[in-house]
């Protein structure tokens, strides 16, 4: 099992439960797929460096899990397959990108 992280940007103009069904959807299929959810963040609204599809802003979320390789295609193949999804990044982190997210999550937690 690997370690992964992807952060996602979803179109503005959705509203808060066509977001929350959409992130609801994606964490069902890691899951389906034998993933382990060990994070999960909704940044909120960002203004985007440079637009995207016409847009100049986006919903940011993160999603950090272990699970095989071989799903990583499939969901990034569910992802250009939703119109919603404006940009996605799937990045595979090692020892020393999983201490840190750790670290990250505690310094979230503390000021929470």
């Amino acid at each position: 099992m690997n370690h992964y992280e992807t952060v996602f940007i979803l179109n503005p103009v959705l509203s808060e439960d066509q977001i929350k069904e959409t992130v609801k959807k994606y964490e069902d299929f890691l899951v389906s797929k034998g993933a382990k959810m060990v994070a999960k963040e909704d940044w909120g609204l960002k203004k985007l460096a440079y637009p995207i599809q016409n847009k100049k802003s986006g919903f940011y979320h993160l999603f950090e899990f272990t699970v095989e390789g071989d799903v990583i295609n499939q969901l990034e193949l569910e992802f250009r397959r939703d119109e919603r999804f404006m940009r996605y990044l799937t990045v595979k982190l090692d020892k020393h990108a999983v201490s840190w997210a750790e670290r990250r999550r505690e310094k979230l937690n503390v000021k929470a």
